[in-house]
């Protein structure tokens, strides 16, 4: 099709001298317009690309460069034809661009897309456009115009959390095994929830190195949310997403997938732009055991791939290998960036008489810096100082003669020191911002831990060694100096919190099956937890000082994560830090006052509450009375002319009636043996006063017995007289009752407690129904055989209306007394 446009209408670039030795695109305004208008189907040209600033090569390596650009251009689809412009001349070099022809104009815009800005090597980036993008390069006009405005986006402030008053970090919680997600402002009396949804993510969530973005799982992609509300910011289709993992500057972002990977379009692996939201490059990956499959430098501006003897390193944005090849390293296993500077290490095993050897290389120079060559090498392991300072390789040998391993490590200060550590290595572990570090050792049960300081001369210092110590991790805070000591999983979660400026041992404590331990990014707090996909119960997180004093117990419902947001470095220069740290104690007092008022903020917090709740009753109150007194007229009138309002308002249609009732003797067998008579004596020597709105009633009753009839063998010591003194509450009466009852009682004491209490019961009833005033009422009950003598029992309602009851017992043999 190139072809047929090229040659159908003359138009064939190599017969036009005058054009020899320009710049393609200075000669492509006069082949757009001696194009006809229209373009017959076959000869369309929507599906061709030019591509620019190719290196121009003669007839000998035409067809290397070929090969090429086939690599290259191939993976956007199948390319159906091409062209390479050549120089009349004896060289026939090409002339530094070449069209290329796809088979569907998707293909085309897709080349576009991804090759666009191609590094293919310091000298040629490559320049890729649609040919049709022209007529638009056209169409430009001459004159400047305003060009349209984009609308702009406000996601908030995305470093609010920065901002807080009080300085307290964020963190994030899931729980409900991941239904629900959390995020929490610390604080070390209770902490302040200040986001939460429901099925926010789908697995677990990460936050990006400086806090900006928190990053969800779902099956189709992630999502980055960020600014005070957490809006979404960016999403990324990647089907059946697994892992990420950001770059340092946060500027790219890496996705893992099993499910997308083929051989013609590698999806395993794809790196992201975040701000743009597109697609860099995409990488093929056979297993993601070791993730991060890419290590990126510490600014971002590379990152590195370790496959089978090559070490592959990468520069942005192009993502294009750096020299645009990888190095050839046989054996290598492990490498690792420095925290610091664009140096990587790496370390290749022994091969027959070559011995291994451990190498620090500078980029993108590539320039080996430092060679450590080490000899009946098992293993190492490379340990990085958070500022780059140091690199301590933990290097596992079996010397000669000699059965077991022995480590030692291997300082890199860009001078090398040993420490000889003869015992089987635990866990390592580098003071982040100092020269310490420290080493588990040793054998369960008997752990060591101890701690070394490396001098400015190099040589170590062991300053402390702590025995018998169950711990299987090291965990130290992100400012240095303190330290936790963790027995997780299996050892029960034991925790010793240690300050190694004098190495003391500040606390120990436990939190039965821990399986996490997280410092906050200042280091004055640390986080423990039981996470529901270690163990199904005990799911909590505890949140604890430095000093390992236990501040909050958080039990989550299957509590599965909990992440602290990072915090971006710093913008204070080190000499504004020293002065910091030596007026401290002057900031101190204030942090202090703060902390005194923060503690009495709940209390008085509680009491402003209390008085605003009375102070409302108040109001309200006034009110109702206010409404009640406007109301007045409106009752009287409702009831015609009776005020209601005051209780004794109308006596004068209340009526007098007396009423004499009387209670009978009844005698009721109870079997063979015998016959039982109840005695009740109820005297009232005082009337009842029945009053009600238009009649008074007036009751008085007469005495009657009833007597209980046992066989002779059951006798009781005489009884004693009691005698009962009631004051009546007005003290306008006193009535005494002198009572001398019969020597004979009953032993079964039940029956008569029985009988006392259904007589008050219905005396009370009676009273309540038939809203009587009853101003005296006596009875007694007697028992045998556990030793109550004599009971009596006074009911007064006083002429309020109110009713009171007294009731006394006696006990006879033991002498006590007992009122109820």
């Amino acid at each position: 099709m190139l072809n047929g446009i090229i040659n159908t209408w003359g138009l064939s670039l190599s017969i036009h001298n005058q054009w020899y030795g320009k710049p393609w695109f200075d000669k492509l305004p006069q082949v757009i317009c001696s194009l006809p208008s229209s373009i017959p189907p076959p000869y369309g040209i929507d599906s061709v690309v030019v591509v620019d600033n190719v290196p121009q090569v003669g007839p000998e390596r035409l067809e290397k460069l070929k090969n090429v650009i086939h690599k290259i251009f191939s993976k956007f689809g199948k390319i159906t034809n091409e062209f390479y412009p050549t120089v009349d001349g004896p060289e026939g070099l090409t002339k530094g661009y070449i069209f290329l022809e796809y088979g569907a104009p998707t293909q085309a815009l897709e080349a576009v897309k991804n090759a666009d800005g191609y590094k293919l090597d310091k000298q040629h980036t490559f320049r890729v456009n649609v040919f049709t993008d022209f007529d638009k390069y056209m169409s430009i006009s001459d004159e400047w115009e305003t060009p349209e405005k984009q609308p702009f986006k406000d996601f908030g402030n995305m470093r609010h959390w920065m901002e807080d008053p009080d300085c307290r970090d964020q963190y994030s919680v899931i729980y409900e095994s991941g239904e629900r997600t959390a995020i929490f402002n610390n604080d070390a009396k209770d902490p302040i929830v200040s986001e939460e949804r429901a099925r926010w993510t789908e697995t677990y969530v990460r936050w990006s190195p400086k806090g900006t973005y928190l990053a969800t799982f779902h099956q189709r992609g992630i999502a980055l949310w960020g600014g005070e509300k957490f809006k979404q910011i960016q999403r990324f289709s990647h089907q059946g997403v697994s892992l990420i993992d950001f770059s340092p500057c946060e500027r790219y972002v890496v996705t893992f997938s099993p499910l997308m990977d083929t051989k013609e379009d590698p999806q395993a692996i794809i790196i992201w732009d975040i701000l743009t939201g597109q697609k860099k490059r995409g990488f093929h990956c056979e297993s993601s055991a070791h993730w991060p499959i890419f290590k990126w430098s510490h600014d971002g501006k590379f990152f590195a791939r370790m496959t089978q003897d090559t070490l592959s390193i990468y520069e942005t944005p192009s993502m294009g290998l750096l020299d645009k090849k990888s190095l050839k390293i046989s054996g290598i296993k492990d490498f690792s960036w420095s925290p610091g500077d664009n140096i990587i290490a790496f370390w290749v095993p022994e091969d027959k008489d070559i011995p291994a050897r451990v190498t620090l290389m500078q980029l993108p120079s590539r320039q080996e810096i430092r060679v450590r060559n080490l000899f009946n090498v098992v293993d190492c392991k490379l340990h990085w100082q958070r500022q780059g300072d140091y690199l301590c390789v933990k290097v596992d040998r079996t010397p000669k003669g000699t059965q077991g391993v022995v480590t030692n490590f291997e300082i890199f200060r860009m001078r090398e020191k040993q420490v000889p550590v003869d015992v089987s290595i635990i866990a390592f572990a580098w003071e982040p911002n100092g020269s310490k570090f420290a080493v588990l050792h040793g054998e369960s049960p008997r752990i060591n831990a101890s701690f070394y300081h490396v001098k400015n001369n190099g040589k170590i210092e062991l300053i402390k060694m702590f025995d018998k110590q169950q711990a299987n991790s090291i965990f130290w805070s992100p400012q240095g100096q303190f330290m936790v000591l963790a027995g997780l999983r299996s050892m029960n979660g034991a925790l010793a919190f240690v300050d190694t400026s004098d190495c003391t041992m500040m606390n120990m404590v436990e939190h039965y099956m821990a399986s996490d331990v997280e410092w906050d990014p200042t280091g004055r707090y640390l986080v423990t937890s039981v996470s529901w996909w270690s163990h199904k119960v005990d799911n909590a997180y505890w949140l604890w000082t430095f000093q390992g004093r236990l501040l909050q117990k958080n039990n989550k419902d299957r509590f599965c994560q909990l992440l602290w947001r990072p915090r971006p470095a710093t913008l204070l220069t080190q000499d504004s830090i020293k002065v910091i740290k030596k007026d401290l104690k002057k900031y101190s007092k204030i942090f202090e006052q703060k902390d005194r008022l923060s503690q009495s903020k709940a209390s008085r917090e509680l009491v402003d509450k209390r008085r605003s709740m009375m102070e409302d009753y108040r109001t309200y109150r006034e009110a109702a009375l206010q409404q009640h007194h406007e109301q007045k007229i409106a009752r009287l009138q409702l009831r015609g002319g009776v005020d209601t309002d005051e209780l004794d308002s109308n006596t004068d249609d209340w009526e007098e009636e007396t009423i004499e009732f009387f209670i009978n003797e009844e005698i009721i067998p109870l079997g063979e043996t015998g016959c039982v008579t109840w005695q009740c004596v109820c005297e009232a020597r005082e009337s009842v006063l029945l009053m009600t709105k238009r009649s008074r009633l007036c009751c008085s009753s007469s005495s009657s017995v009833l007597k209980w009839h046992y066989p002779p063998p059951f006798r009781l010591p005489d009884v004693v007289v009691v005698v009962v003194v009631v004051i009546i509450l007005d003290h306008n009466y006193h009535m005494i009752f002198d009572v001398n009852k019969d020597k004979r009682h009953s032993n079964h004491p039940l029956l008569s407690v029985v009988f006392t209490c259904c007589l008050r019961l219905f005396l009370f009833i009676y009273s309540c129904v038939e809203k009587c005033f009853i101003f005296s009422l006596f009875s007694q009950t007697f028992s045998y055989q556990s030793d109550l003598v004599q009971a009596v029992s006074s009911t007064m309602v006083h002429r309020t209306g109110h009713y009171q009851a007294v009731s006394s017992t006696m006990v006879h043999r033991t002498g006590h007394y007992q009122a109820v």
